[in-house]
């Protein structure tokens, strides 16, 4: 399903204002343990990840400063965009780089991913109005054509029933991710 950009002065439906949350932490997490290949978590390093896959969800600020949800600068818009994505991955690929860090390409390309599997596990929500992922070069939102997550509440109401049930939801979902990056690996 692909639903454009609202008409100015649309109404934005209730569901809209929700997004996937412990999927995209499960996500960065899983991350750090590929990135430093560690026997165990290494959490400033985990919280790193989780943040950075947290990163597109940036846009929500705008709702309370006045941009529209339909606006290309709304939720799930241009941060939730592929382009977004490899730009913040070559930057944090260069700043690797240029701090002399292990594997700089393969930094920023895992930080590419990460970022690119926000804007994708958004489109498998089941609710809000889809994900720019072609933006600059077109504003339609997309979903997946299959919506097996449900869409978390934003800001205290992920505490609500419906929120606990969206977490126990994600974490069967993600499960695999979660353990992945929990579980200490054999020496060789």
């Amino acid at each position: 399903m692909v639903l454009s950009a609202l008409e100015p002065g649309a109404r934005i439906p209730a569901s809209a204002f929700f997004m996937a949350s412990l999927g995209h932490i499960a996500v960065g997490m899983a991350a750090s343990r590929v990135h430093d290949r560690t026997r165990e978590l290494h959490w400033p390093a985990a919280l790193s990840w989780a943040a950075l896959s947290m990163l597109p969800d940036a846009d929500v600020v705008g709702l309370s400063l006045g941009v529209s949800y339909g606006s290309p600068w709304g939720h799930r818009g241009a941060t939730h965009s592929l382009v977004f994505a490899a730009a913040v991955g070559l930057g944090i690929g260069v700043a690797a780089a240029w701090r002399r860090s292990r594997a700089p390409l393969f930094t920023g390309l895992l930080a590419t991913a990460v970022l690119a599997s926000h804007g994708l596990l958004d489109t498998l929500t089941d609710g809000g109005m889809g994900c720019a992922l072609l933006w600059p070069f077109d504003v339609t939102r997309y979903f997946a054509p299959w919506r097996p997550i449900p869409v978390s509440p934003i800001g205290l109401g992920y505490l609500s029933p419906y929120g606990m049930f969206v977490a126990a939801t994600e974490m069967v979902i993600f499960a695999p991710l979660f353990v992945f990056a929990f579980m200490p690996r054999r020496r060789r």
